[in-house]
């Protein structure tokens, strides 16, 4: 996913000389595509997040397009004084872009794991939030996010993402596309996870339960029709995040539905009031925290039992 923002963030500076990179000593070797040719429009900050996102908004009000890139853990927490106050309280036209949200820094740990940013930064007005979940949809936000004229949050993995696209997916802010459909329940998810969302689909198929994968990207703003809709066909709702079930997309479906009136049974999946606990490959930290396909299928299931 990092080399699909950087290709497309170069090929976005390619047409339009406003369009600058920020580091903080977070570079790839992907981002010397732009730094060898474009030397004038890469800034290294080092180990300087708030100082980068400060900047980024001083460039965006002299009418430059800065794509801020770091880790997300760094980005969403260190510097959330500044996304606040400097960007999105002034308008100004700057596009965060966090790598390794959720647990994808997993060999590091709790101090690198992304699991609160959304509780955080779903709550500054203003701020779009997009989360990708493959490199084709990373490549389709990081455009969206250019045609966006306001600050934008987008979090991407760590890199060798498997495909869930076949092809370039049609995104559109405030719509969630389906990935499987399914007549019993509707499972949303967004980013990395969504692989392990659908392995759940596929055990929870030999269980005779047939399920609605929605891929929920578009975070902020949320697809607010579409949850409407499955509440009131499905028995049950279901949120899958690689984050904190206080305040991420579970979240966002209880809030849509308190107000509709549609009665609506929805489990959170994701992590309960802790820290992500484990260390080692992605895999196993993902499976530590109770996120991979089969338990994914096996909560589910549990739910339904005791609905």
């Amino acid at each position: 996913m990092q080399k699909a923002y950087l290709l497309a963030l170069y090929e976005l500076a390619q047409n339009d000389p406003n369009v600058v990179l920020l580091l903080a000593d977070s570079g790839t070797s992907y981002d010397e595509l732009i730094r060898s040719s474009m030397p004038d429009r890469v800034y290294d900050f080092g180990i300087g997040e708030e100082n980068m996102v400060a900047a980024a908004a001083g460039m965006a009000s002299a009418g430059l397009i800065p794509y801020v890139f770091t880790a997300g853990a760094f980005l969403a927490y260190r510097s959330m004084e500044f996304i606040r106050n400097d960007v999105c309280l002034q308008k100004m036209n700057v596009k965060l872009v966090g790598m390794g949200t959720g647990l994808g820094w997993s060999t590091l740990g709790p101090t690198h794991h992304t699991t609160e940013d959304l509780s955080i930064l779903r709550a500054i007005p203003g701020l779009t939030i997009l989360s990708p979940c493959d490199p084709a949809e990373t490549s389709a936000c990081i455009k969206l996010a250019y045609q966006i004229k306001g600050p934008v949050y987008v979090r991407i993995g760590m890199g060798g993402e498997k495909n869930i696209y076949a092809d370039n997916p049609l995104l559109e802010l405030g719509h969630f596309n389906t990935l499987r459909d399914g007549n019993d329940i509707s499972v949303f998810a967004s980013g990395i996870i969504l692989n392990e969302v659908l392995r759940a689909s596929d055990i929870l198929q030999e269980h005779n339960i047939s399920v609605k994968v929605l891929d929920a990207c578009s975070i902020k703003p949320p697809d607010e029709a579409c949850i409407r809709e499955e509440a009131k066909s499905k028995k049950m709702l279901v949120a899958v995040e690689e984050h904190s079930v206080t305040g991420g997309l579970g979240s966002a479906l209880l809030e849509t539905l308190s107000s509709t009136g549609v009665p609506s049974k929805v489990l959170r999946i994701g992590i309960n009031n802790q820290f992500g606990t484990g260390y080692g490959t992605y895999d196993e930290v993902v499976k530590a925290n109770g996120l991979d396909g089969q338990s994914i299928a096996e909560k589910i299931l549990s739910a339904l039992e005791s609905a």
